[in-house]
C-alpha cells in the first residue's frame, strides 16, 4: 500500500471514518481524478458518512441532494423566486407611476425580474455556481430517483455546467467533488455506472466494527464494546428483513451507556432491541429464546 492510501486512511480516521484500503484508495482516486464515486451497499453501512468525512478533511462545504420518487430537475436545479419578482413588479409599476415615466415593455420587464438575484439554487446549482472552491456535493439514494432524472444528472456531471434559458449557461468555477450513494433498489444504468467510480461497502467484519465503537463511543467500555460488536455480528448472520448497520450499532451502544449497562444484560438487551432492529417482523423474529442464545454468544471472552 502507498503512501498516498496511508495518508487517506490516516486522514478518513482523524475524521473518525475507519476506512479499510479499498475504501480509502476510492475516495483518494476520485478525488485526484476528480471523478463521481458511486457507492453502493445496504443500509446502515456508512455510504453516506464517507461524503461527510470527505467534506470535513477537505474543510469545504458538503452540499446534499437526498433522491426519492417523483424528484423533478426544478428541486434539484433551481426555482425562480416568485414573490420577490412579483414584489419587484409591484415596484416597477409605482416608480412609473410617480414618475410619470411611460410602461415598460415586456422585454424590459423580464429583463428586471430574472437576474441571478431572484434565483434559488437548489443543490445542483449550488455545487456549480460556487466559487470559494470545489465543494463536496453528495447525491443520497440515487436508486429511489426515477431514471429520467438518472440520464438528466449524467448529462450535468459530464460537462457540470447547467443552462437557464433567462440567463444562459453557467459552467463550474470550481468543479466539486461527487459522491452518489445507492441501496440498490433498483439497478443504476450502465451510462451512469460508466462515468463514474465505483465503490461496494460491505458490512464491517468484528475488528472493523470494533473499532469504529471505539472512535465514535467516546466512554465505552472495551468489554461492553466486544460483547456488543460480538452481539451484532451475530445477529446479522439471522434471516432478517433488515439487517442492522453500524448507524444501529452506534446507536444501541449510545443507549446502553445511558442505560448505565457495563456488561451485556438480557433484560436491557430487551428493552433496547428497538435500537439495532427496526422492523416489526424482525423483533418479533427474535424472541427470548433466541435472544438468550445471543446474549450468551457475546458474553463469551474471547
Amino acid at each position: 500500500m502507498n503512501e498516498e492510501i496511508r495518508a487517506m486512511q490516516a486522514a478518513m480516521e482523524r475524521e473518525g471514518y475507519i476506512a479499510e484500503p479499498t475504501i480509502a484508495t476510492a475516495v483518494f482516486l476520485a478525488k485526484e481524478m476528480q471523478k463521481p464515486l458511486l457507492v453502493e451497499g445496504d443500509a446502515g453501512v456508512g455510504k453516506t458518512e464517507i461524503a461527510k468525512v470527505l467534506a470535513r478533511m477537505l474543510r469545504t462545504e458538503l452540499i446534499r441532494l437526498q433522491c426519492y420518487e417523483g424528484l423533478d430537475t426544478n428541486t434539484a436545479l433551481y426555482e425562480w423566486n416568485y414573490q420577490r419578482q412579483l414584489l419587484r413588479l409591484k415596484l416597477a409599476e409605482r416608480e412609473r407611476d410617480s414618475t410619470g415615466q411611460e410602461r415598460r415593455n415586456p422585454a424590459e420587464l423580464e429583463e428586471l425580474i430574472f437576474g441571478r438575484e431572484y434565483l434559488l439554487e437548489r443543490p445542483l446549482l449550488r455545487a456549480i455556481t460556487r466559487r470559494e472552491g470545489p465543494a463536496v456535493l453528495l447525491i443520497d439514494e440515487i436508486d429511489r430517483a426515477d431514471e429520467g432524472f438518472e440520464a438528466f444528472l449524467l448529462e450535468v456531471l459530464s460537462d457540470f455546467q447547467i443552462t437557464i434559458p433567462e440567463l444562459g449557461t453557467l459552467r463550474a468555477e470550481h468543479v466539486p467533488f461527487v459522491v452518489l450513494t445507492s441501496n440498490r433498489s433498483r439497478e443504476i444504468g450502465d451510462a451512469l455506472r460508466r462515468r463514474c467510480l465505483y465503490l461496494y461497502v460491505e458490512h464491517p467484519d468484528f475488528d472493523k466494527e470494533l473499532r469504529i465503537l471505539s472512535a465514535r463511543v467516546p466512554g465505552l467500555d472495551g468489554r461492553l464494546a466486544r460483547q456488543v460488536t460480538r452481539f451484532v455480528q451475530r445477529l446479522r448472520s439471522r434471516d432478517l428483513r433488515k439487517l442492522p448497520g453500524v448507524a444501529e450499532t452506534i446507536d444501541w451502544a449510545q443507549a446502553l451507556l445511558r442505560l448505565r449497562q457495563t456488561s451485556l444484560q438480557l433484560e436491557a438487551v430487551q428493552i433496547s432491541l428497538g435500537c439495532l432492529l427496526k422492523d416489526e417482523h424482525d423483533l418479533k423474529a427474535i424472541g427470548e429464546e433466541a435472544l438468550t442464545e445471543l446474549v450468551a454468544h457475546a458474553s463469551v471472552q474471547p
